[in-house]
């Protein structure tokens, strides 16, 4: 990436943050990146898909195979308190996360394979609503859609050096979801409680059995359950309660027991109903699969780190935090790396962090090297 390019695509990242936009909502967002693409790449086929998009570059090489990248860019409900002319004009939005220059360093990487050409077929991925993990499924069918070869993805983390690229093979990032369960019994007076369900005790016996479930020995991997919210009746103290939600992020290393911790919730919820005379339902939020590197092409990030001088440094644990790039890479090779923001810089998801705006070049030459640009 030269150095014009270079510097109109940090002025795209920080326009961006400057205008982050949750979830399901980046209208604006999508339409700036459309534009910066259609501006900059006009050599690249542009699919709006609705709330997301994606370009394509078609090689001339008759060998060529078909790359995938992705990239984030939904923003999240946390205040932006940081110290420069780029801030959050969006009361309590901000792009905490850096999908703002994650979503920059694609836009930038589409204008540097316009400008220099590829080996490969080179599809570039926005997607929308990573946050709250609907938007990675949707996004994915992009993969048979265009029989794409390999898929690869990058994230900016606190905790690591500088501009340390961070792999590992196998599970990068926890499977999760947001477990709901919703009692409901029958009201009745509260001096005279026999008469009506209260589904106190049917969450209370859920919650005291968390420690006995998830203990280590019991699973293979990683597993937790983390209560968030108990809301159980109302605030009328002449009145037995008769509601009850129990709210729960059940997370696990590995995928399957994910669904083996939430089946046993459900039958222990489901049971404590019987017990107690209520009716139960589960809703479920925030759903992530595990994400899961193939190790073949984790050397292939590593070669091209090697083939630029770029540092870069294999980790053995993985991020107990979830990502739904998982669910490209389901059935497609691929890779998910880290770059470092620096061991005491702010950390992801508080006030005051802001992208650093050197992983843009460096995730592009990386980005460029596996993409076969020519250079």
């Amino acid at each position: 990436m030269n150095e014009a390019l270079y510097q109109k695509t940090v002025e795209l990242r920080h326009w961006l943050h400057q205008h982050p936009e949750l979830s399901c909502e980046e209208v604006e967002t999508k339409k700036k990146l459309m534009e910066f693409v259609a501006e900059n790449a006009p050599s690249l086929e542009i699919h709006d898909r609705g709330l997301w998009f994606y370009a394509a570059y078609r090689s001339d090489n008759p060998e060529a195979k078909t790359l995938a990248f992705r990239a984030d860019f939904d923003a999240i409900p946390v205040e932006d308190d940081i110290d420069a002319p780029w801030k959050s004009v969006n009361p309590g939005v901000g792009h905490k996360c850096g999908h703002d220059g994650h979503a920059a360093w694609l836009a930038g990487f589409a204008a540097d394979v316009h400008e220099h050409g590829a080996d490969n077929n080179i599809i570039f991925v926005f997607q929308h609503a990573e946050e709250i993990g609907a938007g990675g499924e949707p996004c994915s069918v992009v993969m048979e859609e265009e029989k794409v070869d390999e898929v690869y993805g990058a994230h900016n983390s606190a905790g690591f050096d500088k501009d340390l690229v961070v792999v590992k093979p196998g599970i990068n990032n926890c499977a999760s979801e947001g477990m709901e369960i919703i009692f409901d019994g029958v009201p009745a007076h509260a001096s005279q409680p026999e008469h009506g369900k209260n589904p106190s005790l049917a969450v209370c016996s859920i919650v005291q059995a968390i420690p006995e479930l998830i203990a280590p020995e019991k699973w293979e991997g990683l597993v937790l359950c983390t209560v968030v919210q108990i809301d159980v009746g109302e605030r009328a103290f002449g009145c037995a309660a008769a509601k009850g939600k129990l709210l729960m992020t059940l997370r696990a290393q590995n995928g399957p027991e994910l669904e083996k911790l939430q089946q046993i919730i459900e039958d222990m919820a489901i049971e404590r109903a019987k017990e107690y005379g209520l009716g139960v339902g589960f809703i479920y939020h925030d759903v992530f699969p595990e994400t899961r590197s193939w190790p073949e092409c984790v050397d292939k990030v590593k070669a091209a780190c090697d083939a630029i001088g770029q540092p870069w440094f294999q980790r053995e644990d993985f991020q107990r935090g979830s990502e739904d790039f998982g669910h490209f890479m389901k059935n497609t090779p691929g890779a998910y790396f880290i770059v470092g923001n620096g061991k005491d810089t702010p950390a992801i998801h508080t006030v005051k962090f802001d992208f650093p705006d050197t992983h843009i070049k460096l995730v592009c030459d990386v980005f460029g090297q596996l993409a076969g640009i020519r250079k």
